[in-house]
Order: C-alpha cells, then structure tokens, then sequence
C-alpha cells in the first residue's frame, strides 16, 4: 500500500502545479533528524514548499525543472540558529556597557555600521546554512529587520522582538531606540509588552538579571507581571536565566523559553520536571561567554572557516586589543586581563544541557550571536561543535539545530524535517552529518523557501575584503587562513620592483617560518586606500624584530590577491 500511495503521489507530481518552479535535488541520502535516513533519494519541491521525497526511482522529476545531481551528498533541513541579537556585531566595540571602548569608536559609529551590512549579515547565515534565526531582543528597529527579510531571498527567515524586559539599566546602548528598558515596577513591564505588542513579535524578552542591588525576591513579581502580560496576549516568553534558583523562579512564573544555561549549579530533578511539564525551550548558548574571554585575553583561536566566512571587519577589531595601549583600557577591562581564565567548555553548562536532554526537554541551538568574540552565521559551527563535545551525539546536534530550532520559531509544521507539505529550507552537504557537526561546515549547496543558492556566491569578497582576511590571518598567524586570499601564482615584489617570491607556495615557505619564530607578530592597520582591483595598506609591524612601517600594495585579479608590491 505505501509502494502504491508513493507512485500515486510521484505520478501526481509529474503533472503538478506547472506555473510554480520545480526543482529536484536526485541522488543523495536524506537524514531526516526527526525520521529515517533515506539513500539514493529525490526530493522534489515546488515553488517553496516540499512536494514530494522517497527513493529516485520512485519520484517522477517533472519536465522542465531545475534539476542538481547530488549522487553522494546528504540532504538536512535548514538549520535554526535560535539566539542572535542583530543590533550587536560580534566586534570589539559592540557592548560598552561591558568592554567601554567608545574612546576609540563611539557607540554612534559602531551602530551605524551596523545598521548599513545588516544585508550582508543576513547573507552570512545562509552562507552556513543557516535559513532561520530568532532574534532575542534589540531596538524596535528589529520588527523592520524581520520585515526586511521577509522579501530577501538571500536572508534567512527572521522571528524577532522588541526591547529587553530588564532589571538592569543599560544607559550606555541608549540612542533612542534602546535595545535593552528597564522596568522597575510590575506596572512598568506590563507597559512594555503591550507597548511591543502591535508589531507582532514572535516572543517577550526579559533579562533577569540578579545582583547585590536587584536581588531575586525583588524583581520576581516584575517577571510574572511581564509574563502574564504576555500570556493574555497570546505571546511567549523567553527568560535570560543562567543561575538555578532564577531559573527555576523563571519557569515557576510561567516562562516558556530559557535562553541560555544554568552554569552555577547543577539542575536538580525538581527543575528538570518543571521544565518538562512546562514543555519549554532550553537553548544553551554554550560559547557565548568564552567569546568575551577569548577576546579578553587574545586567546581568539579562531577556525579556518570564521576567518574565511566571518565579517572581516568586525573580526579585525577582535585583534584591536593587541595594540590598543593597555593602561588605557578601563579599570574593569585591565583587572579582567590579569585574571586567569579557563577558555574550555564549562563542565556544569556540559552537565546540565545532557540532564535536560536525557529528562526530554526540548534543546535548541543558539549562539547569542553578535556579543563580542561571536560571530553572525559562521558561529554555529562552534556552538555545534561544543554541544557534541558536551556529549550530544551528532543527530542530536542535528535535531535541536532543525526541530528545536523550528518549536522556537513557533514552525515545527513547516521547518526541521524533510517532508511533502514542509517550507523548502535545505542543505546539499558533502559529507555525512551522522558522523559528526563538523560534515555541516561542508556546505554545496543551500536552498531557502525553493531557491537553489551556490554559499559561495552570497557575498563576492571585494579587494578590500580580501586584503582585511590576509590581516587577520597574518594576526592569528593561521597560515592556511592567510593563504586562502592568494592566487596560486602570487607574485611579490621589494621597494626596488625585485620579484622575492612567486607562487603560493613559497610564499607557504616564508610566512609558516615566520609565524612559527615570532609568536608575539602583529600588524596594525593604521589606514587604507582602495581604487578599483588595489589596495594599498598603512601597516605598523611589531613582534618580529625592530617595528616595521610598511606601505603594501594589493593587486586583486579574478578574486584573489595576485601581486603584492612593499612601497616602503
């Protein structure tokens, strides 16, 4: 009977809906997080919905459609990343109200590059695959974002809300919009959400936040005022609680989702029953903070796909502190320095995410994406790969990457799985994701809401980009990474125009030894003019010897760095 409902369904196919565009992904096996694994198989989408899925020989391509030959490959949903914050870069200046930096860039500038790549940003999720996110609070310029996106064919789906419901005052994100209110009365938060509340947002968000001056007992008739406020309204409520008493209060006052861990103590059985009673959301966040320290200490450890398909600007900032003048910094920054700090994955954050997905809470995947250290789209990656290090097993990865992700967006019908009636969110990957998250960095192709997209041609690197990913690379000293802008042919000439190197790898040759004498290398950019294919670049070099002020020219040909000319 199955056998027979599916040629009914593959013959209905072949003569569907011929003004809605067909496309065929034919050949490769189907790992459904939430079903089975299926070689050898078609999937078949019509306009943006899925229409059909089951073995080649069984599902008719109808005439006319864009077929992609994916012999070898293995089809996934799109992935959910559950936790960004748009009105954050990822940068070194993004939060002063915890690194204050505006001494080097005011707030007002940080924001308003911000606001001018927000295009770009989008674009960076579905260059790793990632065809929707939740943003978790910012200004109510967020509601026009998920607008944006909407109508953006190289942006990722977009569920939003407005300000954080907070008990902490944060004056120095306030430029009239501010991402971030805080409510002092129950009356105050009520006001709030049904302030929110006509721009529709996917969810209320509060920032419980618990000190010496804003103890529990004090702010906890705030939260439930704010919840229930939003409950009459037909809204959800996520709660940033990362301590097990506000946590467990949080759940108790009717939250839906906790966005981040409980890392200051372990979860106890009373909790883990709440919150499976409850049906909550519990997105770990597990690397968030580490970013902050990572960048803190200079101990970025950056990968070669952040360095290659991060924003290059923003993470040229995160090398800033390098040369920045240390007595400069402020106090909290200096004492922060002087402290040592651990950069492995948190072992009570570890426990507590595998406790909650052992009792059957649901977990979704989220960054927090835009704090400092991490990065927009690329860092899923991380984030995946510390939920398998934390003992997730890589088709749990997957499932709270899709499924979890979809209850979050409140589209578990339509997003996470691969099945006829399902939004046409889509990775081609070239490698098997059921032996670990790391396959999903191997991206061929993605498809969102039916449009086949190649990754690689969402954002085209300009010559300024290409020049800013050399900088980086050459910061970290991760030879692969500052190779990848180069052509093979590279060619490099002295301030005389003598060629001192030809060829990608002699130029391997030259700066693997000098990354691997001089681990203190730095190069700080100290200003950069561009005109067509060149670049030429003001840099100061320390670490290697007597500083070096150099005048460097880059030609780029065909997408690559081509011919580098040392003018002084």
């Amino acid at each position: 009977m199955r056998a027979l409902s599916l040629l009914v369904l593959a013959v209905h196919v072949a003569h569907a809906a011929p003004d809605k565009p067909a496309l065929a992904i034919v050949g490769g096996t189907v790992v459904d997080p939430g079903g089975s694994t299926t070689p050898a198989a078609t999937v078949l989408v019509l306009g943006n919905r899925i229409e059909a899925v089951g073995p080649s020989s069984r599902v008719k391509v109808p005439a006319g459609a864009t077929r992609l030959e994916a012999k070898g490959t293995f089809v996934v949903p799109g992935l959910v990343d559950a936790h960004v914050h748009f009105f954050q870069s990822g940068g070194l200046y993004t939060r002063p109200d915890a690194f204050d930096l505006r001494a080097y860039r005011p707030y007002t500038e940080e924001q308003r590059l911000i606001r001018e790549h927000l295009d770009e940003t989008l674009a960076r999720f579905l260059r790793n695959g990632v065809t929707s996110v939740a943003d978790v609070g910012g200004p109510f310029w967020n509601f026009d974002l998920r607008d944006r996106a909407r109508d953006n064919s190289r942006a990722p789906r977009v569920a939003a809300t407005g300000p954080l419901i907070s008990s902490v005052a944060r004056p120095e994100l306030d430029l009239g919009d501010p991402p971030i209110i805080r409510c002092g009365t129950p009356d105050e938060a009520r006001a709030l959400v049904r302030r929110e509340a006509p721009r529709k947002p996917d969810y209320i968000k509060i920032w419980f936040i618990v000190t010496a001056d804003q103890p529990l007992a004090k702010n906890r008739p705030i939260v439930e005022a704010a919840i229930q406020e939003a409950h009459g309204l037909g809204l959800r409520v996520a709660v940033h609680a990362t301590e097990l008493a506000t946590a467990r209060a949080a759940l108790e006052s009717g939250a839906d989702i906790l966005v981040h861990s409980v890392r200051d103590a372990e979860v106890d059985d009373a909790f883990l029953r709440l919150a499976r009673e409850r049906k909550v959301i519990y997105i770990p966040t597990l690397n968030v903070r580490s970013g902050y320290l990572r960048t803190l200490h200079q101990k970025l450890d950056l990968t070669f796909e952040e360095f290659t398909r991060g924003d290059p600007w923003v993470i040229g900032t995160l090398f800033d502190l390098a040369h920045l003048p240390a007595e400069k910094l402020p106090e909290p920054m200096r004492r922060g320095r002087e402290k040592p700090a651990s950069l492995a994955l948190d072992p009570t954050m570890a426990k507590n995410l595998m406790s909650v997905l052992r009792a059957g809470v649901t977990v979704a995947m989220g960054t927090d994406s835009g704090n400092i250290g991490t990065l927009h789209g690329v860092a899923v990656l991380r984030e995946m790969a510390a939920m398998e290090e934390a003992g997730m097993k890589p088709l749990e990865v997957l499932q709270a990457a899709t499924q979890g992700g979809a209850r979050l967006m409140g589209r578990e019908k339509e997003l996470g799985r691969i099945s006829p009636g399902a939004l046409a969110d889509l990775l081609v990957l070239d490698a098997d994701p059921r032996t670990g998250t790391r396959a999903l960095a191997r991206i061929r192709r993605v498809v969102k809401d039916g449009h086949l997209i190649d990754p690689e041609t969402l954002i085209p690197d300009s010559p300024e980009a290409l020049a800013q990913r050399q900088l980086n690379a050459y910061n970290a000293r991760n030879l692969e990474a500052f190779l990848a802008p180069y052509a093979e042919d590279v060619e490099v000439r002295d301030l005389e125009g003598k060629v001192v190197s030809k060829g990608k790898e002699a130029f391997r040759t030259r700066y693997d030894e000098r990354f691997r004498t001089s681990p203190a290398l730095h190069c700080e950019l100290r200003g950069r003019v561009s005109a067509g294919a060149w670049v030429v670049d003001e840099e100061w070099v320390t670490g290697a010897g007597e500083p070096v002020h150099a005048l460097v020219m880059y030609e780029v040909v065909n997408g690559r760095i081509a011919r580098v000319r040392f003018m002084k």
